[in-house]
């Protein structure tokens, strides 16, 4: 069991993923919900990191309050992990935006393969096309993509950094 000691002071590491995805995902579904701005499918790739960061962070907060840092260390790190994942879909997503490289090949569509002509045409006329390559919403020249490679890298830079300096 580690010390009460060592406990505090790795607390502070082990909020910080869960805190940062959980207000990342927060203002996302936000910005869907109420901002009315549609994902696209990178967009939606980039949520699925934040979530396991999440997850993540919230098991290691739990692991660090029963005296279990070593495990609650690894979990920390591997949320790090997931925010550069996620800050590199970022950094794809906003090429594609940039139009350097061409998006994958559900960019444009979320209608799934092996359906009828009849089921085609009825999704299609229900779905609203959300296509990677435009930019719904800009602040200073960067779309939410290009804030979530900035700030998502940052921290996972942060994070990785400061878990592995962390002795607990």
């Amino acid at each position: 069991m580690a010390s009460y000691r060592s406990r505090s002071r790795l607390m502070p590491l082990v909020v910080l993923p869960p805190l940062y995805s959980g207000a990342a995902l927060a203002l996302a579904l936000a910005s869907q919900f109420w901002g009315g701005l549609q994902p696209c499918i990178l967009c939606v790739y980039q949520r699925w990191p934040h979530a396991i960061a999440l997850g993540l962070g919230l098991l290691a907060i739990m692991l660090v309050r029963n005296g279990l840092t070593r495990s609650a260390r690894a979990l920390t790190y591997l949320a790090g992990v997931a925010l550069l994942i996620t800050a590199g879909i970022g950094a794809f997503h906003m090429g594609v935006e940039w139009h350097w490289w061409e998006g994958t090949a559900s960019c444009g569509s979320t209608l799934g393969a092996g359906q009828s002509v009849d089921q085609l045409r009825a999704a299609l006329l229900a779905t609203p096309v959300v296509r990677c390559d435009e930019v719904p919403w800009s602040f200073l020249g960067l779309s939410m993509a290009g804030y979530n490679f900035i700030f998502s890298g940052l921290m996972g830079i942060i994070v990785l950094i400061r878990t592995a300096q962390s002795k607990a």
